[in-house]
């Protein structure tokens, strides 16, 4: 895989400035007025209020009904003026069962969190997440294996970073890689190919300023053109019939660390241990509901123990028993981190702005052992 090359890069700021121009040009060609089309009417104008009218001016072409014009006068009809009444917007929350705290009982004044929508929402993505689910594709490929996947989930990674993607636009990525192999025999030398035309494609998806064509034939040190990616992009889009509606493993972070009640440090801890998990073949065909299940209980559960309680059970959709064996399963990739030759998450997440949470001591005490079976 293409080392990433260290010329500094000013992507975004390239596309804010061209996006400026674009809409700046499109403000000056509509300030113009179309005086041809104003002018084009069959409507007789009334003259203006304050303006003299001539005696033969004809203001109106229709009859005039003297009489009920004179008995209006004398009657003196008028609607009463009445203050229209405020109607209050009516939400109906479903009803937790007994036991069970409504986290989205506060939000209701919130328009953005959609209180009134959120379950349905998120009851639509855990059968989107099962719909699009991959199998075992490694079996159909001729020339990648597991271990050219790993390497090439751990260089994106850096990719990610490099260009400040969001980490919707990575995990939409790998899901998009896994998806394409799961219906494409892929030869070895277009591999990264797919990887870096999948980024473009999340980015394109994800992202408010998305990286040009060019940034991406930069990154592989021009390993491959602009026809290709561009070639490779709809190879992909037919793979996966234009379908970009991937459930996220942050999206039921969010749901779940709302549920808990957590703090950052947990919350970020869980991200790690999610992310960890792009890089690994088994867990990465996993549920993506049930690796943000599995890695809110394990960060929890380090940091301060904290149970897995009933509240937490019902929005993550999962039991203790349940979630056990991916539990298991992580634990035992964390304890490989070190020893690892893939150390693009742990370098990523020991920076400061992620509280240098791969560092936690936690990562290598005796209770992640006790879950990793050791």
């Amino acid at each position: 895989m293409a080392a990433i090359p260290r010329r500094p890069l000013q992507m975004q700021q390239r596309n804010e400035e061209n996006f400026v121009e674009k809409s700046s040009k499109n403000i000056s060609s509509r300030a113009g007025t179309r005086t041809a089309l104003s002018n084009i009417s069959n409507i007789q104008r009334r003259p203006n209020i304050g303006t003299k009218v001539k005696k033969d001016a004809v203001l109106d072409k229709a009859p005039v009904n003297k009489a009920f014009t004179r008995v209006k006068s004398q009657t003196n009809l008028q609607k009463p003026r009445t203050k229209p009444t405020k109607i209050e917007p009516v939400h109906v929350l479903e009803e937790e069962p007994l036991g069970i705290e409504d986290i989205d009982e506060n939000d209701l004044k919130n328009p953005t969190l959609c209180a009134e929508y959120v379950k349905d929402i998120y009851r639509h993505m855990r059968k989107a997440e099962r719909r699009l689910q991959t199998g075992d594709y490694m079996s159909k490929q001729s020339e990648i294996n597991v271990k050219m996947r790993s390497i090439l989930i751990d260089w994106l990674i850096q990719v990610q970073s490099r260009f400040n993607l969001l980490q919707e636009t990575l995990y939409l990525t790998v899901y998009i890689i896994d998806r394409f192999l799961d219906k494409h025999d892929v030869i070895r030398s277009e591999l990264q190919l797919v990887g870096v035309t999948a980024m473009l494609l999340a980015s394109k998806y994800e992202e408010m300023f998305a990286p040009e064509i060019g940034d991406f034939v930069y990154i592989t040190d021009n390993a491959y053109s602009k026809i290709k990616i561009r070639s490779m992009e709809q190879k992909i889009l037919r793979a996966i019939e234009y379908d970009f509606s991937n459930p996220v493993c942050l999206n039921f972070l969010r749901r779940n660390s709302k549920a808990g009640a957590v703090d950052a440090q947990k919350h970020t801890l869980a991200k790690y241990l999610m992310e960890l998990t792009l890089i690994d073949y088994n867990l990465a065909r996993k549920l993506p509901s049930e690796i943000a299940a599995a890695a809110l209980y394990l960060s929890i559960s380090l940091i301060d123990e904290s149970e897995w309680t009933p509240t937490l059970q019902h929005y993550s959709g999962y039991s203790e028993e349940q979630i056990l064996p991916t539990v298991t399963e992580m634990a035992a990739l964390v304890l490989t981190v070190d020893t690892s030759r893939y150390q693009a998450v742990k370098t990523k997440y020991s920076a400061t702005k992620f509280l240098k949470i791969s560092r936690l001591p936690e990562l290598k005490g005796p209770l992640i052992k006790h879950y990793a079976g050791n």
